[in-house]
C-alpha cells in the first residue's frame, strides 16, 4: 500500500522565539501595514491565539539571527551609574523556517480572524488555506458559533477562498485600512455547529489533504505540569 502523501509544512502555536521570523512574514504579506503587530503583546492576550506554519530547515541552511537591539534608556542609565543592567538572552539560529501565520481572537461566541498571511515565496502551496482550516478548527475547540474576518475590498483572491469555506459578506467598514483608506469587507460564516456546515467543512479539509498532503497540526500549547 503506498504511503499517504504528506505536506512538508506543519502548524503549531506561536512561541516567543518565533517572533523575529513571524515579523518578517507579516512584512512580506502586508508590506504597507501600519502599525505592525506587537506579537509580544499578543502572546500575553488571553483572548488571542496565533498559529504558525513552519518547515524544518534543510541541512546546511541557517537563518540569520535577529539583530541585537539598541540599549534602552534604562540600560544606558545603569551603565552611567556603574550598575549592571539585565543582559538580553543569547540569540540562537532557528531550526525551523516560519512561512505563514494566523491570529484569532475569541470574543463571546465569535472567533475573529485578525490576520492571516504567508511569506511571498511560499504562496500557492496550500498554506493560506491550511491556516484558514486551522482557524476554523480553533473555533470548534473554543465552542465558537461563528467565524468572522475583514478583508480588503480589492483582495478578490482571498474573498474567493473565504466564500469557499462558507463566509458571506456581512457589511463594509469604510476607509478601514490606514495605508490607503481602502474599505474592508466584513465576512462571516453561518453557524459552524450545524451538521450541514460540519459536513461541508470536513469535505473541504479532505479535499485539501488530497491535493497537498496530510499535515501535523498542533492547535494548543501543551498543558503545563
Amino acid at each position: 500500500m503506498p504511503e499517504a502523501k504528506r505536506m512538508r509544512f506543519s502548524l503549531r502555536p506561536l512561541g516567543h522565539d518565533d517572533i523575529p521570523q513571524v515579523e518578517e512574514v507579516e512584512k512580506s504579506a502586508f508590506p504597507t501595514l501600519w502599525p505592525l503587530t506587537s506579537f509580544e503583546r499578543e502572546l500575553k492576550n488571553h483572548l488571542a491565539c496565533y498559529l504558525i506554519a513552519w518547515e524544518p530547515l534543510q541541512e546546511g541552511i541557517v537563518l540569520p539571527p535577529r539583530p541585537p537591539r539598541r540599549h534602552t534608556w534604562l540600560q544606558q542609565l545603569a551603565g552611567r551609574w556603574g550598575l549592571e543592567a539585565p543582559r538580553p538572552e543569547p540569540l540562537h539560529p532557528p531550526k525551523q523556517r516560519v512561512v505563514g501565520y494566523v491570529g484569532v481572537w475569541f470574543m463571546t461566541d465569535e472567533a475573529h480572524i485578525v490576520s492571516l498571511g504567508t511569506q511571498e515565496e511560499y504562496r500557492r502551496q496550500g498554506i493560506g488555506e491550511l491556516l484558514l482550516i486551522s482557524s476554523i478548527e480553533l473555533a470548534y475547540l473554543h465552542r465558537s458559533r461563528l467565524v468572522t474576518l475583514e478583508v480588503r475590498a480589492s483582495n478578490a483572491a482571498a474573498q474567493v477562498l473565504y466564500v469557499k469555506y462558507g463566509f458571506a459578506r456581512a457589511g463594509v467598514r469604510r476607509r478601514y485600512y490606514t495605508d490607503n483608506r481602502e474599505d474592508a469587507v466584513i465576512m462571516s460564516t453561518p453557524p459552524i455547529d450545524t451538521p450541514e456546515y460540519r459536513a461541508h467543512f470536513v469535505g473541504l479539509v479532505l479535499e485539501h489533504q488530497t491535493r497537498w498532503g496530510a499535515c501535523e497540526r498542533i492547535l494548543q500549547p501543551a498543558a503545563s505540569s
